[in-house]
């Protein structure tokens, strides 16, 4: 029996937080055993808003592995290349965006999972594996159980079909993209709006129901955080690389500010 770990999916399966961090500026390899050291479960390689090419978001994914830490990739689109590629490459899970009716999530899946539960083409050596030679089945049943599948909801029609949505076989988790939830809901930047409440319990009544992981996008402020995180949410994108360079770089000039 082959097995994988997938830190990301070991946290969430324990009923215990799975922590990432967005890379938007970093470009090198170490990044992922910074991150690692730092506390953090799994990395958001963005490649839907950010320049970074294939090749890097693969480097970051295979060194993440040997880091410990999950190396998940947002992609652009939806054409199958998009995340095949980069499952190839290292990644060891994918984030969907702009996902709105289970049809879609069905597709998706199909591109992401090795038969019978997709139809994802098979290739030789996989870094997932540390490129050893194991049995067709072994390999694809390992990289199955440790492909973690998310689905991005950011619109009122993809919450109202979260239900359906999260019964997709294949699919482990939903995350909602709450700023642009809030754009399309007319109430920009309220996170913290009726509305969107209420789409976080809509989300995470469709996860309990069909055991699937609640995810949460957008929302960094930490008592706000902490009011989804008790709601049910469970995958926690914590904020980004520059948005935490940011901050740690206007506090020390604050403090030596302070000091004049």
């Amino acid at each position: 029996m082959v097995e994988i770990r997938n830190t990301a999916l070991e946290q969430l399966k324990t009923g215990n937080l799975a922590i990432g961090i967005g890379l938007r500026q970093a470009r090198t390899v170490d990044i992922a055993k910074a991150m690692r050291t730092a506390g953090f479960d799994w990395l958001f390689i963005d490649m839907e808003h950010n320049a970074m090419d294939l090749d890097i978001a693969v480097q970051i994914s295979v060194a993440a592995q040997d880091a410990g830490i999950t190396p998940i990739v947002r992609v652009p689109g939806f054409q199958h290349f998009h995340a095949t590629r980069v499952l190839d490459g290292g990644a060891q899970g994918i984030v969907f965006p702009h996902v709105d009716d289970a049809e879609t999530a069905a597709r998706l899946v199909g591109q992401c999972r090795y038969p019978p539960a997709g139809r994802r083409s098979v290739t030789g050596a996989l870094p997932q594996l540390d490129f050893a030679a194991h049995s067709v089945a072994d390999t694809v049943a390992a990289v199955n159980a440790a492909t973690l599948l998310v689905i991005m909801l950011e619109t009122p029609t993809a919450i109202a079909n979260a239900d359906a949505i999260a019964a997709v076989p294949g699919v482990d988790a939903l995350l909602i993209g709450t700023n642009d939830l809030c754009m399309e809901m007319g109430i920009p930047g309220q996170i913290d709006h009726p509305d969107v409440v209420a789409a976080y319990q809509t989300m995470i009544a469709a996860c309990k129901k069909h055991g699937k992981y609640p995810g949460m996008g957008g929302v960094y402020d930490p008592p706000l955080m902490r009011k989804y995180i008790t709601m049910g949410a469970s995958l926690v994108l914590a904020g980004s690389d520059l948005s935490l360079l940011m901050a740690a770089g206007r506090a020390r000039i604050a403090d030596i500010r302070a000091s004049d």
